[in-house]
């Protein structure tokens, strides 16, 4: 609990960057809603990890829409994991065996989410033949709101 805190007092890049002149009078919305807000960054960064990787997977090397998605689901939640558990969630652990809870916990959502989107591309684009990349991300949408809520409300909870 002690390192919670001060992992929170420390400032990090982004709260140096609100610190510059200029932007500094954007701090105190910065401050009211910095986790949604580097949420909303590293999601959209996610969002772009995934539909580069999913159209490299499935565009590129003409890998089946499902199994594309699979290889990028994995390279997109590492990603994902780490930026959450650093920077948006502030959510370090004590001792390893805290550290892989978080982790397989992190992952069980996503896997609940995973199969949300692999439902989504296969009814839109294997049944109804839709275009590939505009399911993609019309899905990612629907992914990156619901991991946002398991991830605050399941894994990355403050222990009280």
């Amino acid at each position: 609990m002690r390192e919670k805190k001060n992992q929170h007092s420390r400032k990090d890049i982004f709260d140096r960057f609100m610190g510059l002149p200029g932007i500094r009078i954007f701090e105190p919305f910065y401050v009211k809603y910095k986790e949604m807000l580097l949420y909303l960054f590293f999601g959209g960064l996610a969002f772009v990890v995934s539909v580069a990787t999913y159209s490299l997977f499935n565009m590129a090397l003409h890998m089946n829409e499902l199994i594309a998605n699979i290889y990028s689901w994995i390279i997109t939640v590492l990603f994902a994991f780490f930026t959450n558990r650093i920077w948006v969630f502030q959510s370090p652990t004590e001792g390893m065996g805290a550290f892989f809870r978080q982790m397989i916990s992190f992952y069980g959502g996503r896997v609940i989410t995973l199969l949300i989107e692999e439902a989504i591309l296969f009814v839109f684009i294997t049944l109804l033949s839709f275009s590939s990349l505009g399911v993609k991300i019309a899905a990612q949408i629907v992914v990156i709101i619901l991991n946002y809520v398991i991830s605050k409300l399941l894994v990355f909870r403050d222990e009280k």
